[in-house]
């Protein structure tokens, strides 16, 4: 059974960082695409940033510059360093894994699996 588990969400101010990790049981994350989403309060689940499964990262234009999504091999999973964080950055952040077949993973249409979320609180 795949389960992607989701750690490092919190609180911090304005300007601040976190770092996010996924770790995948079940299957092995290489060979398919994975990514970032996040869902704010009333607004609908936004793809974040994503890497394929030939390792071409993609990141929304909101983050560019900030976030950066890497492969965890080590733990079969995916991280996501988020820097400068903004207000606007608040929401649930969910990992998730491609549809066996699919190169990029740029909507929610792409996602076999999903993660249970782990929040962050960005304060001003």
């Amino acid at each position: 059974q795949v389960q992607l588990v989701e750690s490092g969400g919190g609180s911090v101010q304005t300007g601040g960082s976190l770092r996010l990790s996924c770790a995948a049981t079940g299957y092995s994350v290489s060979g398919f695409c994975m990514g970032w989403f996040r869902q704010a309060p009333g607004k609908e689940r936004e793809w974040v940033s994503s890497i394929s499964t030939v390792g071409i990262t993609s990141y929304t234009d909101s983050v560019k510059g900030r976030f950066t999504i890497s492969s965890d091999y080590a733990k079969n999973g995916l991280l996501l360093q988020m820097n400068s964080l903004q207000p606007e950055d608040t929401a649930m952040y969910y990992c998730a894994a491609g549809i066996p077949g699919r190169e990029y993973c740029l909507s929610r249409d792409d996602i076999a699996f999903w993660g249970q979320g782990t929040q962050v609180t960005v304060s001003s």
